[in-house]
This record gives structure tokens, sequence and C-alpha cells, in this order.
């Protein structure tokens, strides 16, 4: 049964699903006074009553604490994002099997760790970032190619890069299909487009639903950072409606610490601690599985 559409406080308009334009759709889940849905007619999960425009932006500022653990190369966050920088470059491979000399852009750089990482493998890097914090650390600890703000405004002509990434990305945009289109011009013809987010339909969110009204406890979405929890099926089609060929996909876990918590968290929540012992075990035989929480998704420019 369809919840009634919530109105978007910055534009009083009826916030409509963005794949397909439906505003019929079922209520999933609360959380910090955010309502997930999902759309009755193509099934992509996004928050009804999203943040304004000023809301969103006041959110990717280290003084905010977002990524401001990217800013210390000392920290366990730094240590784990170099780790994943590996796996992002592996993933690239299973669709670009040689990167020396290839030219990337990476949406959503954070503190470069990434773009570091594809430079040592011989690729031409550039980025662009919307933290003022992150951006400068990308520039001036490791010397790179980094754009503070939106990419639309770096300059970039049609087709300059082999290679566009978009790690952990498209679940944070207001406007994900529109995006996409946007982005197409600038990657060449026959080019990749790599993108990683959060999957709903992995095992692990799948099996965890049922109870998370129960115990109000579901950490799989993230508002207001993450307005859209995408599945492979649905990141699919929005990337075929972009004028994307979709060249294949490849599941992985998220971190457990990061999903589940750590002893230290554990002591403060009792209630995380019987989570993490019901269904981390799940989350590690998802991976298995290949039904894993975290896609990976590559598609070439048709």
């Amino acid at each position: 049964m369809s919840k009634c559409l919530p109105i978007n406080a910055a534009t009083s308009a009826p916030v409509r699903c963005n794949l397909c334009g439906s505003n019929r759709h079922r209520h999933l889940f609360a959380k910090r006074d955010y309502d997930l849905v999902r759309c009755q007619d193509c099934d992509l999960a996004y928050i009804a009553n999203p943040p304004d425009q000023q809301g969103i932006k006041a959110i990717y500022t280290a003084s905010s604490s977002y990524h401001d653990r990217l800013l210390d190369r000392s920290s366990q966050e730094f240590a784990t994002q170099s780790a994943i920088a590996e796996q992002h470059l592996a993933m690239m491979r299973h669709f670009r099997t040689d990167l020396a000399g290839l030219k990337v852009l990476d949406i959503g750089c954070s503190s470069g760790i990434f773009l570091d990482t594809a430079r040592s493998a011989g690729m031409e890097t550039f980025g662009a970032e919307l933290s003022p914090e992150t951006s400068a650390f990308a520039r001036g600890e490791f010397g790179l190619h980094v754009h503070h703000g939106d990419w639309r405004d770096a300059g970039y002509a049609d087709g300059s890069f082999d290679v566009v990434t978009l790690f952990d990305v498209i679940e944070h945009l207001p406007d994900p299909a529109g995006e996409l289109v946007a982005i197409r011009r600038l990657i060449k013809p026959g080019g990749l487009l790599l993108q990683s987010t959060p999957d709903i339909d992995g095992l692990f969110p799948k099996a965890s639903y049922p109870l998370a009204k129960t115990l109000d406890y579901w950490p799989h979405p993230e508002p207001p950072h993450h307005l859209f929890q995408f599945s492979q099926a649905t990141l699919t089609a929005m990337v075929e409606k972009a004028g994307f060929t979709v060249a294949g996909a490849r599941h992985t876990a998220i971190d457990l610490a990061y999903t589940f918590g750590t002893p230290q968290s554990w002591k403060a929540s009792p209630k995380m601690l019987a989570y993490a012992a019901l269904f981390a075990p799940v989350a590690i035989i998802g991976n298995w599985l290949g039904k894993g929480d975290w896609l990976y998704l590559g598609a070439t420019r048709s």
C-alpha cells in the first residue's frame, strides 16, 4: 500500500522517482526523521523527504566530520581507504586489463587516495571534490589535479577521459539520472564508467530488513548522506537509460567494522553487538555467494 507522497520542504514539489518518474511507492524504513521508500513501478529506493540543496552542501565538509579522518595519514580510516583504493583498481582491471596511460576522472575523489593509487598504476589522474578540506589535501599532500567544486565548472572537454569513476557517489546525488546523462559527454566512445554503491538487494540487507522495524535498527540506509539505495537492477536501468551499455557487475562486502561496529562501539550499544552477532555472518556468506552488499557496475559509453 502506498504511503502519502511527501513534500520536499525546499521545493514544495512532490518527490518523484528519479528513474521512472512515478509517484507510487511503498514505505520501507524511517531513520533520523528521513523516510526511505521504494518505487512501486521500477523498484528504486530513495529518501522521499531529502534535505534541500543547502542542507546537502553543508554535509560535505570536514567541519561536519565528513571524511575528516582521511586528512590524517596515521588514522585507521586512511589505512582502510588505502586498501579500498587497491580494491577499486582491481575491479577496474576486470574491465580494462591495461591501465597504463589511461586518463581517469574520479568524481567525488575525497582526499585523493584512489587517484594516488591509480597514478602509481600508470594512469593520468584528475579528480573533482565538493569538500574544500579533502580536495585541498589531495592537491597539497599528493600533488594531484583535483578541482574543488562541481566537475561541470572544471572546464573538461567532451570526450576527455578513458575512464570516469564514481566510487560510492551515485547514492549521494540529488539527481543521479541527470548526472549520468551529463557525465556521458566526458567519456570517449567506448570508454568506461565504473561505479560502486551499496546494494539494497545484497543478502545482508534483504535478510536483515524483516527485523529492522522491530529493532528500529537497519544500518544499510544512511540518510541524509545516501539519498538513494540502488540494486543491480535499478542501477543498470539508470545507466542504460543514460546512454551506456553495461559491461558487467561484481559484488563484494562493505567493511564489517563500518556496518557492524567495533568492540569499542559494542560496549556503548548492546543492541549493536546483538545485531552484529546475528547478521555479520550473513554479510560474510553473502559475499561468498556473490550477493554481497557492495556493488560495482562497469559500463561503456555507447
